[in-house]
């Protein structure tokens, strides 16, 4: 399946040159000249892509400032594009989480060999991106929109089982068994950590975005 390239250019003849460039090497490529556009389509409907290649001088917003927008909302590749390339700007971008910063002009196949060396590294990451949420399963770690969200060892193995099945209904038992809990942990208990991680996440008992309660069975994940 080709990569999902979302390409954030104004210069209508570089976007041409980028995009036929890209496509031609196997990647399906959507362009935009407006940031605020591309933020829509990546952020509100989000549409699915692989990584963004990002240029800086954008018209009505700063590409900095769309950078942190993406890098705020979730974990996606970021190359930025860019004839702004003084060392304080490579430095800025890569403090805000940009992954790659390539100085205009360059040859179209440097760009290609930068976007398939960045997903290589992402490929091998451990971390799922599931809406709000970032979970690196290796690090044991989960964020919501960004910001930490402090589970312990037991509350993330419950959070993760719970994602890895979503849209289904699991039962406390299977809870109990996917995880560290022990098996002589009764049904109260797995409610509690429930109860605990709800709260962490922000998310209603009685009006669940991502935990919903199935009466005389379990939960289900419905984020």
């Amino acid at each position: 399946m080709s990569k999902k390239v979302l390409l954030i250019e104004d210069e209508k003849q570089m976007q041409l040159l980028i995009g036929n460039y890209l496509d031609n090497y196997g990647f399906a490529t959507t362009a935009y000249d407006d940031p605020r556009d591309a933020l829509d389509a990546l952020l509100v409907k989000k549409e699915p892509f692989d990584i963004v290649i990002l240029d800086l001088m954008l018209p009505g917003m700063d590409g900095f400032d769309v950078a942190k927008a993406i890098k705020t909302k979730m974990d996606i590749p970021i190359i930025i594009s860019s004839a702004r390339g003084d060392i304080g700007n490579k430095i800025y971008g890569y403090e805000i989480g940009v992954d790659d910063y390539l100085e205009k002009p360059y040859e179209p196949r440097e760009l290609v060999l930068r976007i398939e060396a960045v997903l290589r590294r992402y490929n091998k990451s451990t971390k799922i991106q599931l809406d709000d949420f970032t979970i690196d399963e290796a690090g044991k770690s989960l964020s919501l929109e960004g910001y930490p969200i402090d589970l312990t060892k037991i509350e993330f193995e419950i959070f993760l089982f719970l994602v890895k099945n979503r849209g289904k209904n699991v039962s406390r038992e299977q809870i109990v068994n996917a995880t560290s809990l022990e098996y002589e942990t009764k049904a109260r208990a797995v409610d509690m950590h429930i109860s605990n991680i709800r709260q962490k996440i922000g998310d209603d008992a009685k009006e669940p975005r991502y935990i919903k309660s199935v009466w005389g069975i379990g939960y289900k994940f419905i984020g």
